[in-house]
């Protein structure tokens, strides 16, 4: 700042008072504000729209370097969007549920001017006390009303967006059921709205609009006499990817092999195992059968292996792999995901149990990484946890097996001295790529796995 407009203002000033500035308000330099989009940076894995899941600002309030902007959903997992500027939101470029463009604008921010905060209480205009009858100053009154405006007219309207949460999967569901979000009442966390929360919402709704038609004894709006209407939805980023990674893993013949596998010994070390006073937390099944598959998989490479199709001089050709990142696919609120445990050879069936906790929380908030996500090498399908006894898994395209397990039943069957006993079972089936494995090779996998399962001091003696 200059001494000749630090003089000017003061001149100013003096003929203010004395009457001589008419209704005219004088804007004394303020810092100057420079308008600059603010652009969805590349997110990586070749990743080209996200959608909008929520926002955090709202045009007129002002943000800081790493203040949260959005949050927003790819097909691979949720980000929050973090500012890189100082200044105030001038635009929303998108609402929420809308699909944004990587290298687009997301919102536009004022960025002000560099000023020092000693310049700045120099040029600020002094304080006047409210209603004082020696102020001369009302034009400059009316801008200060004018500058607080923007505060009043923030209403509920306009931050309901920002403080109702709910995942993709639950606003497309809000879509097709033609539901507002602001009239459910979410019972998740934070307040998030559930598929259970629109579920009863809307059987609510149908028993409080169906009463009064049963009274009337009148087919007059009967369903049976009307129309069938569609309406079209938009998939969810995590839909919009699965559909594409289907359809290509469809194009590769599969084979399917089943077996039996009995786990009564499983189950009852597993007993022993969470009964004691020093156990952290409860393991189930499944980290016992990851590490019986690892395993296996020291026996059996090729089961690790890919399938590498591109162009070239010795295509197509398998690539080994050595590292087992053995993926477990997940039933979250987003749809089907299915992230992976890095290095299973190299962990205890503890650390396993740890890492599928970890993973199936940050699956259910939305909140896996891209690495989480990334570089599965078989694949591990526990249908049997939501109750299914048989399956036919779908192979992930850059795998060449995958293993769904189904639920444990107790049967009776015979024992080696032809009395009945009771017995767990578990059915296990395995989907191999018929282009490079052959049917003996998967079912010595699977007998191998078996052994494990079935045996599990067997699967002790391997343990490093």
């Amino acid at each position: 700042m200059t001494v000749a407009l630090l003089q000017l203002r003061q001149c100013l000033l003096r003929a203010s008072r004395n009457g001589a500035l008419l209704h005219r308000t004088f804007h004394a330099s303020l810092p100057r504000a420079i308008v600059r989009p603010f652009l969805l940076s590349d997110i990586g894995e070749g990743i080209k729209e996200v959608q909008i899941i929520q926002w955090f600002v709202e045009p007129g309030a002002r943000v800081e370097q790493f203040d949260k902007i959005c949050e927003v959903q790819s097909d691979k997992a949720t980000t929050e969007i973090t500012s890189r500027f100082d200044g105030v939101i001038k635009k929303l470029h998108y609402e929420a549920e809308d699909v944004a463009q990587v290298g687009k604008p997301l919102c536009d921010i004022d960025v002000q001017s560099d000023i020092s905060p000693e310049d700045e209480a120099i040029l600020a205009p002094p304080a006047v006390q409210a209603g004082s009858p020696s102020d001369p100053q009302q034009p400059q009154k009316a801008v200060e009303l004018q500058l607080e405006a923007p505060e009043e007219e923030k209403g509920p309207a306009s931050v309901e967006k920002t403080k109702t949460l709910a995942t993709p999967a639950v606003r497309g569901l809000l879509k097709e059921l033609d539901v507002n979000i602001a009239d459910v009442t979410g019972t998740g966390k934070e307040g998030r709205v559930t598929k259970d929360d629109v579920q009863k919402f809307v059987a609510a709704q149908k028993i409080a609009t169906t009463q009064p038609i049963l009274r009337r004894h009148t087919r007059e709006f009967s369903q049976a006499d009307e129309a069938q209407v569609e309406q079209p939805i938009t998939l969810t980023p995590v839909q919009s990817q699965m559909f594409k990674t289907m359809t290509r893993s469809l194009s590769i013949p599969h084979f399917l092999y089943a077996d039996e596998v009995d786990v009564t010994a499983l189950s009852t070390l597993r007993q022993r195992l969470n009964n004691q006073p020093s156990s952290a937390q409860r393991i189930s099944y499944l980290p016992f059968i990851i590490k019986a598959v690892s395993l296996a998989l020291e026996d059996f490479p090729l089961l690790n292996a890919r399938v590498d199709t591109e162009t070239g001089e010795n295509a197509p050709k398998l690539v080994m792999r050595k590292k087992h990142n053995i993926g477990v696919a997940m039933d979250t609120p987003q749809g089907l995901l299915v992230p992976n445990i890095k290095g299973v050879s190299a962990k205890s069936i503890l650390d396993i149990a740890s890492e599928v906790s970890r993973l199936q929380a940050l699956a259910t908030d939305g909140k896996l990484s891209v690495n989480d996500l990334t570089g599965g090498t078989l694949t591990v399908s526990n249908v049997g946890s939501i109750g299914g006894t048989y399956v036919a898994p779908v192979l992930v395209q850059s795998e060449v097996a995958i293993l769904g397990i189904g639920k444990v039943r107790t049967i009776p069957s015979f024992d080696d001295h032809d009395r009945v006993v009771k017995k767990d079972v578990m059915n296990c089936s395995w989907s191999a790529d018929h282009r490079v494995v052959d049917g003996a090779t998967m079912a010595r996998m699977a007998e191998r796995v078996r052994a494990f399962v079935e045996e599990p001091a067997l699967m002790m003696t391997r343990l490093r």
